[in-house]
């Protein structure tokens, strides 16, 4: 066999490879397998993160799990538990006043009785108001309760119940309770206060006096 620079020739004649070629293939599959090794490490560490996910999600579920228990189990507690009746008004309204129908575009009157002020005038300027959109005497009675605030309607809601057949049945009681809140009326005798100036001509005089 005769060897050359470029490589040894076989006994056959042909060219053998030459430790180059050698090196350069060891070199190429050590590189295949690194870059092999760096795949498989790779997928591992994708494996790594995908079984990191599943368990975060396992507890994130068994977590949901627990909640929609205790829920469930509070909701057939309170299911369980005697729930208290709503609190019950007395009505002094009598059931044809409670049947009456309020009609939807009704406007009710724009006034309020706390207690303090003067029954006459709440009642004259409530009777002013619903003589401009009339309405029966069942309605006039919930209208005017509507009117009532404050310790005016307790003390509407202590009369008994069904005790009311009637507006005027209403109102009388109504006046009663609030007397005391009436102005004093004007009396006779403060008209003697009044006196004629001199040189006050007579027309001037109940100018003053009218005013």
């Amino acid at each position: 066999m005769r060897n050359t620079r470029q490589g040894s020739v076989t006994p056959n004649g042909g060219e053998s490879l030459t430790l180059q070629q050698i090196m350069d293939t060891m070199q190429a599959l050590q590189e295949e397998v690194a870059a092999s090794r760096a795949d498989q490490e790779r997928i591992q560490a994708d494996l790594a993160a995908s079984r990191a996910i599943n368990e975060e999600l396992r507890r994130s579920n068994e977590e949901l799990h627990r909640d929609l228990q205790t829920q469930a189990g509070e909701r057939e507690k309170e299911d369980q538990e005697p729930t208290t009746p709503p609190r019950e008004f007395p009505m002094p309204f009598s059931q044809a006043i409670m049947d009456a129908v309020i009609p939807a575009t009704f406007v009710g009157p724009k006034v309020t009785f706390t207690g303090m002020e003067d029954p006459e005038a709440h009642l004259t300027t409530f009777h002013t108001q619903m003589m401009l959109v009339g309405g029966s005497d069942a309605v006039r009675s919930k209208l005017f309760m509507s009117t009532l605030v404050e310790t005016a309607m307790d003390w509407f809601i202590s009369l008994p119940d069904g005790h009311v057949t009637s507006f005027p049945q209403l109102t009388k009681p109504f006046k009663e309770k609030y007397i005391t809140n009436r102005g004093p009326p004007s009396i006779s005798y403060d008209l003697f206060d009044v006196r004629q100036y001199q040189e006050e001509s007579l027309k001037e005089f109940l100018n003053r006096f009218g005013a």
